[in-house]
């Protein structure tokens, strides 16, 4: 088994200055769609990067759900810049982005295909290392094996896996994750939930990752709906959880709720679901199927004793899991199902996925959920069948039962 993690994390306010001891010549930084560069931060960035004696060149405009697109386009400007750094700032989506960025940078002959292959990248660090530097507080990509990468010609989002993307320094500078709004501290709060919930239950768990995720998980329990309501203190709290719930799942790795939020988050023709609020979604629908395996139930139990709930036994247990996850999603205005996911997360009666279009997909979503990278290390591997009667329990907010 394997354990991974940047050489050098950095955390605490003010440790974005960190960037001034790089040893290089040449520094690329990606970011996203400009609300680094509006507080500021890009522009500490690039200052503390020329004091460590440096040229910058920017990537800015990585859109969310990054695509193969931006992808290759940066990969290309940074062929022509040739940088020994490649630092990534911002939210999941640059940092994504720019890891993909650098297998393509350091080996241009490589496919997109070749890398959807989990676990085998080529080996990187030929030309460049990578510094991630996270603005919200979910992803956790600042320390994973991890991106996301969206083809929107096939409507699929691809989760790109291999140790070789990790990043060599990891800033997580709470300073940052100030400056997120209430409904992306909700989402991607959730997403940190996810990760940590499954990758306590997940096949490849271990003693070095469990701690890892039970802590994050009691940390984001009693720090996400203070954060949400712009509690500061919580919010840097949050900022450490969801790195440490990360260093559990790029390790552990994740489950069938996340092969189903890659596999919903692009395909409908009315929006995208934003990752973290499907993650919210299914969790709950996940926990109730994934319990019929006896081990994964007494795991689930170790969780909500660990959070505080009561119950006298194991399936009361996981029952009070479920009931608490469904609240918090409640309490953060998240949906609890995806009829009644309106565009941009919010709660609507009649959401943007009409049930014709859903129905008339769900075979192919399923299929593709169980094809999803996520899947081979959850606790229950799932049937075409199976498959098919989650998503439906996902989008009419049934209970699972099978």
């Amino acid at each position: 088994m394997r354990f991974t993690l940047p050489r050098d994390l950095y955390h605490g306010k003010g440790s974005l200055d960190e960037l001034k001891n790089l040893k290089g010549t040449k520094a690329f930084v990606v970011t996203g769609g400009g609300s680094m560069k509006r507080f500021g931060f890009l522009e500490r960035v690039e200052n503390a990067l020329k004091e460590a004696g440096m040229e910058v060149q920017l990537f800015e405009g990585v859109e969310p759900d990054p695509s193969v697109t931006t992808v290759m386009k940066g990969a290309e400007a940074m062929r022509a810049f040739e940088p020994d750094w490649i630092v990534a700032i911002g939210g999941g989506s640059p940092i994504d982005a720019a890891k993909a960025m650098w297998a393509f940078y350091e080996y241009p002959q490589v496919t997109f295909e070749d890398l959807c292959i989990p676990f085998n990248f080529p080996t990187l660090r030929q030309k460049a290392r990578f510094c991630a530097i996270p603005s919200t507080s979910g992803t956790a990509t600042e320390v994973t094996a991890f991106s996301v990468i969206t083809d929107y010609d096939k409507g699929i989002k691809y989760p790109l896996a291999d140790f070789n993307i990790t990043p060599d320094v990891a800033i997580v500078d709470p300073d940052l994750a100030e400056k997120m709004p209430p409904k992306l501290t909700a989402h991607t709060g959730m997403d940190a939930m996810t990760h940590a919930v499954e990758a306590y239950v997940s096949t490849v768990h271990c003693d070095y990752t469990d701690p890892l995720a039970l802590h994050a998980i009691k940390m984001i329990h009693n720090d996400l709906k203070k954060s949400y309501g712009g509690d500061m203190e919580a919010r840097d709290r949050m900022h450490n959880a969801q790195c440490l719930a990360g260093m559990a799942f790029s390790n552990a790795l994740l489950g069938i709720v996340h092969s189903m939020a890659h596999k919903t988050g692009a395909v409908f023709e009315g929006g995208h679901i934003i990752h973290g609020a499907a993650n919210a979604m299914y969790l709950p629908k996940v926990i109730q199927y994934n319990a019929k395996n006896p081990e994964a139930a007494e795991r689930y139990a170790d969780i909500a004793r660990f959070m505080g709930l009561e119950g006298s036994d194991t399936p009361s247990l996981v029952k009070a899991l479920v009931a608490e996850l469904r609240r918090m999603n409640d309490e953060l205005n998240i949906p609890q199902c995806i009829r009644h996911y309106g565009e941009g997360g919010v709660i609507a009666e009649t959401g943007f996925v009409g049930e014709e279009e859903f129905l008339s997909k769900l075979p192919t979503i399923a299929a593709n959920a169980i094809g999803d990278a996520c899947t081979g290390s959850n606790p229950r591997q799932p049937s075409q069948e199976d498959m098919e009667k989650l998503l439906k329990a996902c989008y009419y907010d049934l209970d699972v039962d099978f």
